[in-house]
């Protein structure tokens, strides 16, 4: 087979094209930054052609975020069930060490995608990144509260996201995994008590 033969696109269709087009330009992401993000290089990692990625995502900030979010499903993340919040929430916590070293490889690209015309912010970087992971806390506390650990009326979207975001800062500092002892000091000593419901002082 010619070299000619060897560079030709593969063939692919629907969902393996997709995949294998998001790969890339995920892999171009945090390879080369916003600023060598370009049809082009993603096409050229993909082994397809720019018109092909053109037509599924025909504006480049809809291809960066396309991107962003699935480098996220990369990491695995499951939802607890160990019939206990305070077990649930540090299977959560814990793991999301695993994205470490892409939330380090995403922070440093987005010093580039924050000056970059789609201008995204961090907040929206690291929405598209977590994907789901809002509602893997809010499955596991209202399991939680059910099973009578929490306040319903306690339980506000800012207060959920707490203990995540606690987690990140200290990733994104460090750029270094969280230690046990300190996810176990975010839920015993800043989360469980924002959440616990009321005792009656009365009783």
């Amino acid at each position: 087979m010619s070299l000619t033969e060897h560079s030709k696109p593969t063939r692919r269709r629907g969902a393996a094209l997709e995949a294998a087009i998001l790969d890339a330009a995920w892999d171009q992401l945090m390879a080369g930054g916003a600023s060598d993000f370009t049809y082009e290089a993603v096409a050229a990692r993909a082994n397809t052609s720019r018109p092909v990625i053109y037509r599924r995502w025909p504006q480049r900030g809809q291809l960066l975020k396309a991107a962003i979010a699935h480098g996220g499903t990369k990491v695995r993340r499951t939802t607890p069930d160990t019939g206990s919040l305070r077990a649930d929430l540090v299977h959560i916590l814990t793991g999301m060490n695993q994205s470490m070293t892409q939330f380090a490889r995403l922070i440093t690209a987005h010093l580039e995608i924050a000056d970059s015309p789609e201008h995204l912010t961090p907040a929206e970087v690291r929405d598209l990144f977590l994907g789901e992971q809002p509602q893997r806390m809010r499955t596991v506390m209202d399991r939680a509260i059910a099973r009578g650990e929490a306040d319903p009326d306690r339980v506000t979207d800012l207060v959920l996201s707490v203990p995540g975001d606690l987690v990140r800062q200290r990733l994104m500092l460090t750029l270094q995994p969280v230690s046990r002892a300190y996810v176990e000091a975010i839920v015993d000593q800043v989360f469980l008590p924002l959440v616990a419901p009321q005792r009656d002082s009365t009783s």
